[in-house]
C-alpha cells in the first residue's frame, strides 16, 4: 500500500474510531447496537445565514445519550436532492432507525434547488458559503462536535451527491469523508444539455457554458487539480438503472487514475427513494463498522 493510501485510510480510521466509540487501535469494529438504552433525538433548528442574509432551517439527529454525556461526536452532513428539503432524509428513509446506537451526529440542512454553490446569476445566493461556512459554524458552536476534518463527513443524493463531492474537493480541510448516492456529478459541466429539464435552474446556479462558476465547481476539473494527499475518502454509489450511472462510472475511473482513496458501488436500482433508503444504511455501516483491514477493494471499471 502506498504512503498516500496508508495516510488516507489512517484518517478514515480515526473518524471510524470516533463514530463507533472504540479507540482507533481497536478497529475490528463490532456492529453498532440496535438496542440502545435511550433513543436518538431528532430536532429542528433555525439560524441566520450571513451568506444568504436570511433565516435557514436544518434538522439534526443527536445520538442516544447525547444529553447525558459530555463527549464530542463526529458529524455527518447529509444533503437533500433537487426539489427536496431538510426533512427528506428523516421522513422518506429509515435513517432515524438505522442510526440508533451510532455515536454520530447527523445534520440535514435545507438548501432549496440551489445546487449547493454560490450562484453565478445572483451574488446574494451564496449557497456554497452557507453550507461550508455558516452551517458548520452554527453546528460546531451549538453542539458537541469534533471540530476537525477527521470528525466530519458529508454525503448526499443526486443534487446533494454532487454537492457533497464538490464541498469535499473545494474544502479538503473540512471533511475526511465524502459520500454520493446517484450523484449528478456533471452538473457544472453539461447536465443542462444532457438533461434539458434542469436547464433553467442550472443556468441560474452555474451560469452559461464556459463561465468561471462552472469551471470552479466542476468536480472532474477539481479532482484533476487536487493533490492526492489533500483528498478525503470517497464513497460513490449509483444504481444500475440510474440515468447518472455513466457520470458516476467516469468519476470513479478518475478517482482511480488520480490515486485517490475511494470505494465505488453499483447495485440494482434507479433514481428512487427506495434505492437511497437501502444505500444510506450501507454508508452508515462504512462509517462505523469497517476496520482498516476490511475496506473493500477498488472496483476496476
Amino acid at each position: 500500500m502506498s504512503g498516500r493510501k496508508r495516510f488516507a485510510f489512517a484518517v478514515l480510521l480515526l473518524f471510524l474510531g470516533w463514530a463507533s466509540g472504540l479507540p482507533a487501535q481497536a478497529q475490528a469494529a463490532r456492529p453498532a447496537s440496535r438496542t440502545p438504552t435511550r433513543s436518538a433525538q431528532l430536532r429542528d433548528g433555525t439560524f441566520r445565514s450571513a451568506a444568504l442574509g436570511r433565516e435557514v432551517r436544518y434538522r439534526i439527529l443527536l445520538p442516544a445519550g447525547y444529553g447525558q454525556s459530555q463527549e464530542r461526536y463526529p458529524a455527518l452532513y447529509l444533503l437533500h436532492g433537487l426539489s427536496g428539503n431538510f426533512e427528506d432524509w428523516s421522513t422518506r428513509t429509515g435513517l432515524v432507525r438505522y442510526a440508533q446506537g451510532l455515536r454520530l451526529i447527523i445534520v440535514m440542512p435545507d438548501a432549496g434547488d440551489s445546487w449547493y454553490v454560490n450562484w453565478d446569476s445572483d451574488p446574494v445566493r451564496k449557497y456554497g458559503d452557507y453550507i461550508a461556512k455558516d452551517l458548520l459554524a452554527e453546528i460546531d458552536e451549538h453542539y458537541r462536535t469534533i471540530r476537525a476534518p477527521h470528525g466530519r463527513a458529508i454525503a448526499g443524493l443526486s443534487m446533494g451527491g454532487y454537492g457533497a463531492v464538490a464541498f469535499a474537493l473545494k474544502y479538503p480541510q473540512l471533511f475526511a469523508f465524502a459520500g454520493s448516492f446517484s450523484g449528478a456529478l456533471t452538473a457544472a459541466a453539461d447536465l443542462d444539455s444532457t438533461h434539458p429539464v434542469y436547464r433553467e435552474g442550472l443556468l441560474k446556479a452555474f451560469g452559461p457554458a464556459g463561465s468561471a462558476t462552472r469551471t470552479q465547481n466542476d468536480v472532474f476539473t477539481l479532482l484533476k487539480k487536487s493533490p492526492p494527499a489533500n483528498l478525503p475518502y470517497f464513497y460513490i454509489d449509483c444504481g444500475t438503472s440510474d440515468s447518472f450511472l455513466s457520470a458516476n462510472r467516469a468519476f470513479a475511473a478518475l478517482l482511480q487514475a488520480q490515486n485517490a482513496a475511494y470505494e465505488y458501488h453499483e447495485t440494482p436500482g434507479g433514481h428512487t427513494w427506495s434505492y437511497w433508503d437501502e444505500r444510506v444504511r450501507s454508508l452508515l455501516e462504512v462509517l462505523v463498522r469497517r476496520p482498516l483491514s476490511q475496506h473493500p477493494p477498488r472496483q476496476h471499471l
